[in-house]
């Protein structure tokens, strides 16, 4: 059975290799959104693209 080696982002490791892998982004808190369920809705992303910089007035048409 091999085990996965990490690639750590620290460069050449001098005193402790705790340390050095616990301030790694490997160890960095996420805040992971929901896809489903509860919490998942998201109001923003709905009309993210919608106009695009563009006023919402340049629409209306005047007769």
């Amino acid at each position: 059975m091999s085990k996965n080696q990490y690639a750590h982002q620290r460069g050449e490791i001098q005193e402790s290799a705790i340390k050095a892998l616990v301030t790694d982004p490997l160890f960095k808190t996420r805040v992971m959104r929901n896809r489903k369920g509860k919490g998942s809705y998201q109001r923003k992303a709905k009309h993210a693209n919608r106009y695009q910089g563009e006023s919402p007035f340049k629409i209306v048409k005047v007769f």
